[in-house]
């Protein structure tokens, strides 16, 4: 086997085999990037500056802010935990924009600097993760109200002057027998004043942000609402929790695996019950091998330069060395009286070929049972003295 063997054929794919192999990816490749743009346009105008005071898009809150300042309240946006907590105090009205977004000890420290603060806190539309802490006392309802517009039912006086607002959202129910507990919807209040242990402070749960709205503020008595609740102080921080802010990176306690949604999870147990099923399927497919006539003969050296091909691009030159030695091995063995079973045994076969050819042991046993050539170059003179000592034992 020469070098002009191994490169007389080229094993690169051309340009055509490797677009035809992977023309399959690319096209999917495209179209999951053309349902991405396409999402994105749609998506595009949808919520911008969602509870921000500072935006005038349908579900901003900029028209809230501007009516509180004609009646003499200033609002100041924060985005960290540290300017909620230094903000909180008895003439400010703290307002938690998304309190679910908050992790356990972002929850903790912001009850710790407001229970006992004297001003007022609300949180808008907390769920179950926020309301041990920043509510306490304070249940979620998983089922969520049906309607949106609410009567107040309570004799909580902002509510009584509002009258009907869009409330509907969250439900809850407390144990604390001081709380005012207003726009039920089957029972359950979406609205809930809970006042402070000590002091003239309270926090207000609200089930739902539709009052704060631009595009919602006009309806029923949405204004009416928003600005008794938001304006009882002179101060407003509206707090809009941010990925930025360094105190979101603490986690507490919990785990990667906790801090992901169940949904995940329970997502990621069932695509590997698909992919089993699918082996399985896959699998139960396959039958019993069948011997089939090949269409063309393939000559003999055609096979020995594909496999010697293959042995080059993988650098495998201890596989090749191996098979060659094996092969003279084996067809030396029964030329010199050895049985084919202790071909590949040192000490039965170099003994017989020694006597055979009043050679050196040494050297033969360097040829037949040595190391791995280390280049090419070396594997090439190997085969020849391999070819070159089977046929002075065929001639001897």
């Amino acid at each position: 086997m020469t070098e002009a063997t191994l490169t007389s054929t080229s094993a690169s794919p051309t340009a055509r085999q490797v677009w035809t192999r992977t023309r399959g990816i690319v096209l999917a490749v495209v179209i999951l990037l053309a349902a991405a743009v396409a999402i994105a346009a749609i998506r595009s105008g949808a919520q911008h500056g969602r509870l921000d005071p500072r935006s005038a898009d349908p579900y901003g809150s900029r028209a809230t802010a501007e009516l509180l300042g004609d009646r003499g309240v200033s609002t100041r946006v924060v985005t960290t935990l540290d300017e909620a907590r230094s903000a909180a105090g008895a003439d400010t009205t703290l307002l938690v924009a998304a309190p679910d977004l908050l992790t356990d000890h972002q929850q903790a420290d912001l009850r710790a600097a407001t229970k006992n603060s004297g001003g007022r806190t609300i949180l808008i539309a907390p769920d179950s993760p926020s309301l041990g802490t920043l509510a306490p006392g304070v249940t979620a309802d998983p089922a969520i109200s049906f309607h949106s517009t609410l009567s107040p039912s309570c004799d909580l006086p902002a509510a009584r002057r509002a009258g009907s607002a869009d409330t509907g959202g969250i439900r809850y129910s407390t144990s604390d027998p001081g709380a005012d507990v207003c726009y039920p919807s089957d029972g359950l209040p979406t609205l809930l004043r809970i006042p402070a242990a000590i002091g003239s402070g309270d926090t207000v749960v609200l089930g739902a942000p539709d009052i704060l709205y631009n595009n919602r503020l006009d309806k029923q008595g949405n204004a009416s609402l928003a600005l008794q609740l938001l304006g009882s102080r002179p101060h407003l921080v509206w707090y809009l929790p941010s990925l930025s802010d360094t105190s979101a990176t603490d986690a507490g306690k919990k785990t990667f695996l906790d801090l992901l949604p169940s949904g995940w999870l329970w997502g990621t147990l069932q695509l590997f019950i698909a992919a089993g099923l699918a082996a399985l399927w896959r699998a139960r497919r396959l039958g019993p091998l069948v011997p089939e006539r090949l269409p063309v003969a393939i000559r003999a050296s055609e096979t020995v330069e594909g496999r010697a091909r293959l042995y080059r691009k993988a650098n495998a030159r201890d596989r090749a060395a191996t098979a060659l030695r094996s092969t003279t091995r084996t067809r030396l063995a029964p030329l010199i009286g050895v049985s084919p079973a202790q071909a590949h045994a040192p000490e039965a076969l170099l003994p017989a070929l020694s006597a055979r050819l009043d050679g050196d042991g040494q050297a033969l046993h360097a040829l037949l049972f040595g190391p791995p050539p280390s280049d090419d170059a070396a594997l090439i003179s190997l085969a020849d003295q391999l070819d070159a000592l089977e046929r002075e034992v065929r001639r001897s």
